[in-house]
């Protein structure tokens, strides 16, 4: 268990962050109604004859279910088949929210609702809806509206839903991904991203459904021809003019590592390259700089909205012969609208927008990278799902960006993929996103509600950077990424981050992610001699954290640290009280921790410990740590037996069983260095 362990990332379910229709003015459910009460009035209004009430209760659906606990009242009732006819509604307006129901269902229900979609046919309405949106995609729908003053092409919002809804459940069901394959839906998801140009929403959404099906789906990349792929070209080779495009080409490139298998050999290395090249790009933008320079842009907008109100205001009073008719607009008064300065300032969510999509652009291109530097051996680890400035950071982003030397060559690896990883400058830029977020971008969210959403995205960016930092170290050498040296100064870059910052957003994800760089970095420093500059109290303080952590992957981490700071202090002097506070911690997490993955971890780390050495023997005594080991084997055995089945899958029992057999025999060796002290 105290190898350095790699993480993947699969793309996941985006935030259900996509407006919802309005409805037509025929007003709010009651806040004082159970869900259950509000599920049965709602579904009923499904069946109405009018277009409009079934809009209205789509929309009321779309809303309601963003609230977790509410989303059992509507499957209860089977919701999803009453609204997947609705996908296929004469009526346009009615399909979009209908489509937008369904979207935010699996995107806040989660995987198990996602399954219990699939299973209730989702599929088929939806299947079918897309195949017509693709029909439509390149004509104008509005003649079609009963409206004269909508301005906007209901194909492709409809078309932008529905490909939302088809990416969340495939993503969480393979019998989703099995219909998929089935009816080719590949192509519908290319044609909808070929619109990138004059829709950019719908093309995003459609990159991320196809880079979700694209994972780890043999039968799909088997159908996947050369005419697919080059319908992929246009968008990694467009010009950026926004971080909409960024983003959208981030995914893309996340769609072509996918699918590499396909790529003929004689273009594999450009197209290693140009996948390298955007997550570099989109890596080299400093994000706090770029939110401060994006809210200046937000608060000249508002000033200059706040003038032009001032001005209208003035000229209405000079002015008042406005007819009744003309202070009508879309049930609300025009005197009403004007008021709301927000509506006059759409600028200001444009700049919101660019700064998120920038944000979580960096997020993918780092997970990318996590996957590029991730062997595909088992790990023997549990995972869980889950993603500051300093002169003296300089030395070591130089040896980053100068490490051009032989590469270890893992067999996760080939050699296209090391060379790009360098020759972009990646462990360099990954390095530069392990820094806290910039303060003052941080404070200028905090203090604008508008722009608070970002700041879990800028912390989020790190975490990401942080577990990269990991498998990056797990796939290349020391010389390649600058040398002892520059090791040194990376374990002091994570003490700083780790021991002197406290202001964490997300404690638990914070340390998973530090904690499993730590770990890297000690394991390789350990292996190859080079001195520690952390010292055992620090690591202790960081230990303690994570084993309070309710992130399984966090207490892994710690005592694993544990292990590798042991073993190398065993085997130097006058470290038996170290010794001694390190084996009753680990002792402690052994006899007590609720996961036989962290209990077997922390024994595994005991064995590296007090495996040999007079000072671990000493130690070993004065704990009386045969004793204690020999309590906590019994009930080891009996977890083992009566929860392992349930509540672990089979790489990780046949760990746990290793640990049960390493652990008689350590046994066996605690009870000779008993005897030797007795003699």
């Amino acid at each position: 268990m105290g190898k350095s362990r790699a993480r993947r990332f699969k793309p996941g379910v985006f935030d259900p962050t996509l407006p919802v229709r309005q409805s037509n003015g025929l007003g709010e459910q009651e806040n004082s109604e159970t869900p259950s009460l509000q599920a049965e009035e709602l579904l009923q209004k499904l069946q109405s004859p009018s277009p409009e009430v079934r809009e209205f209760a789509c929309a009321s659906i779309s809303k309601l279910v963003q609230q977790k606990k509410v989303i059992p009242s509507f499957l209860q009732r089977d919701a999803v088949r009453c609204l997947g006819p609705l996908l296929l509604d004469p009526c346009l307006t009615v399909r979009e929210t209908a489509a937008g129901a369904l979207r935010n269902l699996s995107t806040c229900g989660g995987f198990d609702v996602c399954d219990d979609m699939v299973s209730r046919d989702v599929m088929t309405p939806l299947v079918a809806l897309l195949r017509e949106c693709t029909t439509g995609l390149d004509v104008n729908m509005e003649s079609a509206m009963k409206s004269k003053d909508v301005a906007k092409n209901y194909v492709e919002d409809i078309a932008n839903q529905a490909l939302n809804v088809l990416w969340n459940v495939c993503e969480s069901s393979s019998k989703a991904l099995c219909v998929f394959n089935k009816e080719n839906c590949v192509d519908i998801v290319l044609q909808c991203l070929s619109k990138f140009q004059t829709n950019t929403d719908m093309a995003i959404s459609a990159a991320y459904c196809l880079q979700t099906v694209t994972e780890d789906n043999q039968d799909l990349l088997n159908s996947i021809d050369d005419a697919s792929l080059q319908m992929l070209e246009p968008v990694m080779l467009a010009s950026a003019t926004n971080m909409d495009i960024w983003l959208l080409q981030t995914v893309v490139a996340g769609s072509v590592w996918n699918l590499r298998e396909r790529i003929a050999a004689s273009v594999q290395a450009d197209s290693i390259t140009a996948i390298l090249r955007i997550i570099a790009e989109v890596l080299s933008v400093d994000a706090g700089q770029y939110i401060l320079q994006m809210k200046e842009v937000g608060t000249k907008q508002l000033s200059a909205a706040t003038v032009e109100h001032e001005s209208e205001e003035a000229t209405a009073i000079l002015d008042p012969s406005v007819s009744e008719e003309d202070e009508m607009m879309d049930g609300f008064s025009k005197q009403k609208k004007i008021t709301d300065i927000s509506d006059l300032i759409p600028a200001a969510n444009y700049e919101i927008r660019q700064a998120t999509s920038l944000l979580v652009a960096q997020k993918t291109a780092l997970e990318m990278v996590v996957n590029m530097c991730c062997s595909d051996d088992p790990s023997d680890d549990e995972w869980e799902e889950l993603s500051s400035s300093d002169e003296s950071d300089l030395g070591l982003e130089k040896s980053l960006n100068d490490g051009g030397g032989q590469l270890l060559s893992p067999l996760c690896l080939s050699d296209e993929v090391h060379t790009a990883l360098l020759n972009h400058f990646i462990p360099k830029k990954v390095f530069e996103k392990t820094r806290f977020p910039n303060s003052c971008a941080v404070k200028v969210c905090q203090e604008d509600p508008a722009w608070k959403p970002l700041i879990p995205k800028l912390y989020t960016v790190q975490y990401r950077a942080l577990t990269c930092l990991n498998n990056i170290l797990s796939v290349f050498d020391m010389e390649s990424l600058g040398g002892a040296s520059a090791l040194q100064e990376l374990a002091q870059h994570l003490s700083e981050i780790v021991f002197t910052q406290s202001d964490v957003l997300n404690q638990d994800e914070f340390l998973e992610a530090a904690s499993s760089a730590v770990r890297a970095v000690l394991q390789i420093m350990a292996s190859k001699g080079i001195p520690q500059c952390m010292m055992p109290e620090q690591i202790m303080n960081l230990c303690e954290a994570c084993v309070q952590s309710k992130n399984t992957s966090a207490r892994v981490n710690a005592v694993s640290i544990l292990g590798i700071t042991g073993s190398v202090l065993a085997k130097t002097n006058n470290t038996s009280d170290t010794l001694k506070a390190i084996g009753s911690f680990l002792l402690a997490i052994a006899a007590n921790d609720a996961s036989l993955v962290v209990s077997g971890g922390a024994m595994d780390a005991l064995f590296d410990v007090f495996a040999d050495g007079d000072e671990s023997e000493k130690a070993a005594m004065e704990i009386s740590l045969l004793q204690e080991l020999r309590k906590i084997q019994p009930v080891f055995k009996t977890k083992i037996r009566k929860d392992g089945r349930d509540k672990y899958n089979m790489d990780q029992l046949c760990v746990l069983d290793n640990v049960k057999t390493n652990l008689r025999r350590f046994l066996s060796y605690l009870e000779s260095v008993e005897k030797k002290h007795r003699s």
